[in-house]
């Protein structure tokens, strides 16, 4: 006998370009609202890449009309609570080991962010958005506080009192508003968003991943350092980098006044 069903389509599609490694979000009929073999799947991607030293950028995105609607309400809706465990536990673990290696991530935005998939672009280094792209943190709207990193962030790119504003009326806003408040670095029409994620992932490729690592982590870490400790920690990883054969590179190229060829290394 034959079985003529048709295999369910992957909640992620992992893709791999040379050194990019790009994760699609996809359940386009859903907008890509993440449900737990989507988590499971984004955990299980990142940690494949956290294993693979030649990933040097990641790139997120979603398939369809929009990046993300956030969570799944589905899941959530039959067993609230054991729904939630199940779904950010393999959610947050991803984000927490993405935020660890060395490689760049860029978000490319389009359609709509919301929930969680506003809270997921907030993770990313570097965000490019399509013009008319609505964003909602949205969360409150449902009657919950926020997840996926969105109260470590958002204070952090906006300041307290427009993050509070932000999570507490859960209005919509625009790219437009986005790119005021420091949330994206970009806004491109919908029809070069494609171009210009890759062009900015090529560029990020082929640059010194060691050091991305090191700069991403002295960022990230510094609201919660003395500056005592920072200038320890700033020491420490130049170092590092130091010891890595991209800088031989990089002072052997500024000596010989030619561009780098670093290797990730």
């Amino acid at each position: 006998m034959t079985d003529h069903a048709e295999a369910a389509p992957p909640p992620l599609l992992i893709e791999r370009q040379g050194a990019i490694a790009t994760l699609c979000f996809n359940r386009p009929a859903a907008l890509n609202a993440i449900d737990v073999p989507m988590a499971q799947a984004f955990l299980a991607a990142v940690q494949a890449i956290a294993q693979d030293p030649g990933v040097r950028v990641v790139v997120l995105r979603g398939a369809g009309k929009g990046f993300m609607a956030g969570g799944d309400l589905a899941t959530l809706r039959a067993n609230p609570v054991q729904g939630a465990m199940d779904l950010l536990t393999p959610l947050h673990a991803g984000l927490a080991l993405l935020a660890q290696i060395d490689a760049p991530v860029i978000a490319q935005v389009h359609g709509v962010a919301a929930g969680a998939g506003l809270s997921m672009l907030l993770q990313a280094d570097y965000v490019l958005m399509a013009e008319g792209t609505r964003l909602n943190l949205a969360y409150i709207n449902l009657g919950t506080s926020c997840d996926v990193g969105a109260s470590w962030s958002l204070p952090r790119l906006v300041g307290m009192r427009q993050a509070l504003e932000i999570a507490l009326l859960g209005d919509a806003f625009t790219a437009e508003d986005a790119l005021r408040l420091g949330l994206v670095n970009r806004i491109l029409p919908a029809a070069d968003l494609d171009a210009a994620t890759a062009a900015m992932a090529e560029r990020l490729a082929a640059g010194p991943t060691v050091a991305y690592g090191a700069m991403k982590r002295l960022m990230r870490q510094s609201m919660e350092r003395s500056l005592s400790e920072q200038l320890d920690a700033e020491q420490q990883a130049f170092a590092r980098c130091a010891a890595t054969s991209d800088f031989r590179e990089g002072i052997a190229a500024f000596h010989e006044r030619r561009p780098a060829q670093f290797n990730g290394r």
